[in-house]
């Protein structure tokens, strides 16, 4: 399967936490379909001026911002329906990642 392909199969109903429960998405409360990626649409790290990654995952300040997927395939952004890469977060404290509809989480892909 092609991972970055639209066929991959990622979804709400197949995105679970580490105790397989699934992800609240968008219209869900608290909504955390934003999830921690750093990558653009192609999986690849992004490159450039901005910073994507909170510091290389170490900030939890209000700066910075953190590029981030749906794991529910809907919301807003750049591109809403992606899983890895459809906007950047508000900030990087837990607060602001809350305000741009995530708490933190990141993907761990299980085969």
């Amino acid at each position: 399967a092609d991972l970055h392909g639209t066929s991959n199969g990622l979804s709400k109903t197949g995105s679970l936490t580490e105790r397989g429960a699934p992800v609240n998405g968008r219209g869900d409360t608290p909504n955390n379909h934003d999830i921690l990626t750093g990558s653009g649409l192609d999986g690849t790290a992004l490159s450039g001026p901005d910073d994507t990654t909170c510091q290389n995952w170490t900030s939890s300040v209000a700066t910075g911002s953190a590029q981030v997927g749906h794991h529910d395939r809907v919301g807003g952004g750049q591109n809403p329906t992606s899983w890895n890469s459809a906007h950047g977060s508000r900030g990087c404290g837990q607060d602001d990642l809350a305000a741009s509809g995530g708490a933190g989480l990141f993907y761990c892909f299980a085969t």
